[in-house]
Protein backbone atom coordinates (compact mmCIF):
# COMPACT_ATOMS: atom_id res chain seq x y z
CA UNK A 1 0.00 0.00 0.00
CA UNK A 2 1.50 3.61 -0.78
CA UNK A 3 0.48 6.82 0.67
CA UNK A 4 1.52 10.22 0.04
CA UNK A 5 0.40 12.45 2.58
CA UNK A 6 1.33 16.20 1.63
CA UNK A 7 1.17 19.38 4.08
CA UNK A 8 1.84 22.69 4.00
CA UNK A 9 -1.40 24.43 2.40
CA UNK A 10 -2.77 27.09 4.08
CA UNK A 11 -4.26 31.15 3.62
CA UNK A 12 -1.42 33.71 2.60
CA UNK A 13 -1.51 36.97 1.64
CA UNK A 14 -0.49 38.13 -1.79
CA UNK A 15 2.81 38.36 -2.28
CA UNK A 16 3.50 35.82 0.63
CA UNK A 17 5.38 32.75 0.37
CA UNK A 18 4.60 28.58 1.13
CA UNK A 19 6.34 25.41 1.19
CA UNK A 20 4.49 22.28 0.40
CA UNK A 21 5.64 18.85 1.54
CA UNK A 22 4.73 15.32 0.27
CA UNK A 23 6.05 12.35 1.72
CA UNK A 24 6.03 8.76 0.21
CA UNK A 25 5.18 5.40 2.19
CA UNK A 26 4.36 1.96 1.43
CA UNK A 27 5.82 -0.32 -1.29
CA UNK A 28 7.31 1.68 -3.85
CA UNK A 29 9.68 1.31 -5.59
CA UNK A 30 11.71 2.91 -8.77
CA UNK A 31 10.13 6.33 -8.70
CA UNK A 32 10.46 7.95 -11.96
CA UNK A 33 9.79 11.40 -11.08
CA UNK A 34 7.44 13.24 -9.00
CA UNK A 35 5.34 15.89 -9.25
CA UNK A 36 2.85 18.76 -8.05
CA UNK A 37 -0.56 19.26 -9.58
CA UNK A 38 -3.01 22.01 -9.01
CA UNK A 39 -6.95 22.32 -9.29
CA UNK A 40 -9.08 25.46 -9.24
CA UNK A 41 -12.49 25.86 -8.62
CA UNK A 42 -14.08 25.46 -12.23
CA UNK A 43 -11.07 24.50 -13.69
CA UNK A 44 -9.15 21.50 -14.76
CA UNK A 45 -6.47 19.99 -12.90
CA UNK A 46 -2.82 21.61 -14.48
CA UNK A 47 1.03 20.33 -13.32
CA UNK A 48 2.65 23.04 -11.98
CA UNK A 49 5.86 21.41 -11.56
CA UNK A 50 7.61 18.16 -12.12
CA UNK A 51 11.57 16.96 -10.93
CA UNK A 52 12.62 13.69 -12.28
CA UNK A 53 14.96 10.96 -10.68
CA UNK A 54 17.77 12.59 -12.63
CA UNK A 55 16.71 15.78 -10.86
CA UNK A 56 15.98 17.80 -14.15
CA UNK A 57 12.58 20.04 -13.43
CA UNK A 58 9.65 21.50 -15.48
CA UNK A 59 7.51 24.04 -14.51
CA UNK A 60 4.62 25.80 -16.10
CA UNK A 61 4.99 28.77 -17.16
CA UNK A 62 2.74 30.72 -14.88
CA UNK A 63 5.08 29.88 -12.34
CA UNK A 64 8.06 30.04 -13.37
CA UNK A 65 10.43 31.95 -11.40
CA UNK A 66 8.32 31.88 -8.41
CA UNK A 67 7.80 27.68 -7.93
CA UNK A 68 10.77 25.58 -7.18
CA UNK A 69 10.40 21.84 -7.04
CA UNK A 70 13.45 19.91 -5.10
CA UNK A 71 13.03 16.29 -3.80
CA UNK A 72 14.76 14.09 -0.52
CA UNK A 73 15.31 10.72 -2.09
CA UNK A 74 16.31 9.24 0.70
CA UNK A 75 13.22 10.37 2.43
CA UNK A 76 10.98 9.95 -0.62
CA UNK A 77 9.76 13.55 -0.36
CA UNK A 78 9.13 16.23 -2.36
CA UNK A 79 8.84 19.58 -1.86
CA UNK A 80 7.52 22.71 -3.53
CA UNK A 81 8.54 26.26 -2.06
CA UNK A 82 6.19 29.03 -3.86
CA UNK A 83 6.93 32.31 -3.36
CA UNK A 84 5.66 36.06 -4.70
CA UNK A 85 2.61 34.04 -4.52
CA UNK A 86 -0.56 35.41 -6.27
CA UNK A 87 -4.53 35.21 -5.68
CA UNK A 88 -4.66 33.27 -8.86
CA UNK A 89 -2.57 30.51 -7.23
CA UNK A 90 -5.34 29.36 -5.18
CA UNK A 91 -6.50 25.75 -6.17
CA UNK A 92 -6.07 22.80 -4.38
CA UNK A 93 -2.44 21.14 -4.55
CA UNK A 94 -1.80 17.68 -5.46
CA UNK A 95 1.44 15.31 -5.25
CA UNK A 96 1.43 13.06 -7.89
CA UNK A 97 4.43 10.15 -7.97
CA UNK A 98 5.38 7.93 -10.89
CA UNK A 99 6.66 4.71 -9.76
CA UNK A 100 7.33 1.28 -10.61
CA UNK A 101 9.89 -1.68 -11.91
CA UNK A 102 7.88 -2.41 -15.02
CA UNK A 103 4.77 -0.64 -15.77
CA UNK A 104 4.56 2.49 -14.43
CA UNK A 105 1.97 3.69 -11.83
CA UNK A 106 0.61 7.00 -11.18
CA UNK A 107 0.30 7.84 -7.05
CA UNK A 108 -1.73 10.88 -6.18
CA UNK A 109 -1.67 12.51 -2.27
CA UNK A 110 -4.97 14.04 -1.27
CA UNK A 111 -4.60 17.32 -1.84
CA UNK A 112 -3.66 20.27 0.48
CA UNK A 113 -5.59 23.86 -0.12
CA UNK A 114 -3.88 26.49 -0.83
CA UNK A 115 -5.50 30.38 -0.83
CA UNK A 116 -4.11 33.75 -1.74
CA UNK A 117 -5.88 36.14 -0.43
CA UNK A 118 -5.86 39.46 1.50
Amino acid sequence: QVQLVESGGGLVQPGGSLRLSCAASGSIFSIKAMAWYRQAPGKQRELVAVITSGSDTNYADSVKGRFTISRDNAKNTVYLQMSSLKPEDTAVYYCNVRAGLIATINYWGQGTQVTVSS
